[in-house]
């Protein structure tokens, strides 16, 4: 059986996310990327915000052209690594260019 374009794993991601806000994970049987994700996910423990722009985030690394889901572990880090970014330009700029 041959793999889903990124279309079509996107369209299943698109699903088991769906499932999981509503509460509605009844399946006994996942494919194995899903099976990585839900893992990451438990480890994680994200609200119900964060899981919609998690999915938001997927959707977009999809689009771009990437092959493969980002992990939702991969996404918070990417979120403190801009965090720690833009606290840092804040300082800069309160403290000018010289740190004075």
């Amino acid at each position: 059986m041959a793999e889903p374009d990124s279309d079509g794993v996107l369209a299943q991601f698109n699903q088991l996310i769906e499932e999981l806000l509503e509460g509605n994970l009844h399946r006994s049987t996942f494919r194995p990327w899903e099976v990585v994700i839900l893992v990451d996910m438990v480890r994680c423990n994200p609200s119900g915000s964060i899981l919609r722009k998690y999915r938001n985030a997927v959707q977009q690394h999809m689009l771009a052209g990437a092959r493969a889901q980002l992990k939702l572990s991969e996404y918070m880090e990417s979120l403190h690594v801009r965090g720690n970014q833009r606290k840092r330009a804040a300082k800069q700029r309160a403290t000018g260019p010289h740190g004075n």
